[in-house]
């Protein structure tokens, strides 16, 4: 009998994805959308995500711009960007809100660095969290005899495969967005 890891690499998929949506959110100099992608603004009593109410374009490398397609938002949103992590200041021309990535200096990119190392860590642990449980599940079916020791061995070498291969998915992702960050 094969024991079924489909929830243990549904979970680490899952991992990979939020990792993903934390690099993101990393700005690198350069104007991506995807910083936006955290920010909500109320909207009709609930909290809407901006890119729900507003079409976000990127008319240079450094500046995006948001418009609204209901501009009594335009104050909401400029709010919200202020009060976000984002740490750039929105101009609003009564129209639309411009955002102007300033060029990061390389202090400021070292310590972004560290951050998508930070992140990267955390999935890697979440990972080796979620393998730890199929480990207990194996552990369990073999408890239970429904499993010989031979499967027992199997699943385990099978889940540190699938382990493996997803922190290497974790370290090429950090890899990309480390290059990213230190190139001028």
């Amino acid at each position: 009998m094969s024991v079924d890891f489909k929830e243990f690499g549904r979970r680490m998929d899952k991992t990979l994805e939020h990792l993903e949506e934390d690099f993101g959110a990393v700005r690198a100099g350069r104007a991506n959308a995807k910083v936006l992608d955290r920010i909500t603004v109320e909207y009709y009593g609930s909290e809407t995500p901006l890119n729900g109410v507003a079409t976000i374009s990127t008319p240079d490398a450094r500046t995006l711009v948001i418009q609204p397609w209901d501009t009594k938002l335009l104050k909401e949103i400029q709010k919200a960007i202020q009060t976000s992590d984002l740490g750039i200041n929105p101009q609003n021309d009564g129209k639309v809100i411009r955002l102007v990535f300033p060029q990061l200096t390389e202090e400021r990119r070292k310590d972004l660095a560290k951050q998508v190392k930070k992140y990267a860590e955390d999935a890697k642990v979440a990972m080796r969290n979620i393998r730890r449980d199929g480990m207990d599940y194996v552990k369990k079916l073999k408890k239970n005899n429904e499993i010989t020791e031979d499967d027992q061995k199997k699943a385990e070498k099978d889940l540190q495969d699938l382990l493996d291969k997803n922190i290497k998915k974790v370290d090429a992702a950090l890899a990309a967005k480390e290059k990213e960050l230190m190139s001028l």
